[in-house]
């Protein structure tokens, strides 16, 4: 039962995220990271629409590959990215260039990070429940 919430949540932060990312794009979100905002307006937008496919590839090779342990750990890490991505969002609120303040755009960026969040508190669950369970072998 843990499992399917597990695969839930990773699949939900995953669409969250990339959802965001497509939010990102109509925001001009490439105003706000380095490098590429001190790019040409049209190299720097391509820039980060491209970047974002070996980022997704990633993303997906490593969280859905057939080695459990290697996919238990991309979702880990994934998890705390989300947690990561959302903390930076908050730190740039006040910038001039940030316009993510509507409540579609607050809703991914910081629904994805709590749902990185829940992903994190199930691991954990499953951890104290495998060291209850090998204690009484």
């Amino acid at each position: 039962m843990i499992n399917r919430i597990q695969n839930l949540l990773f699949n939900l932060g995953l669409a969250t995220l990339a959802t965001h990312e497509l939010d990102a794009v109509t925001q001009s979100e490439w105003h706000l990271l380095y490098i590429l905002n001190s790019l040409p307006e049209q190299i720097a937008a391509t820039s980060f629409v491209i970047i974002h496919v070996p980022f997704f590839a990633i993303i997906f090779w490593l969280g859905f590959n057939e080695k459990t342990r290697v996919r238990e750990w991309a979702r880990i890490v994934f998890a705390v990215f989300l947690i990561i991505h959302a903390s930076l969002h908050k730190a740039l609120e006040n910038h001039t260039l940030y316009t993510f303040n509507l409540p579609m755009s607050q809703g991914l960026i910081f629904g994805a990070g709590l749902l990185g969040c829940m992903y994190l508190i199930t691991v954990y669950i499953i951890h104290r429940a495998n060291i209850q369970t090998e204690s009484y072998s």
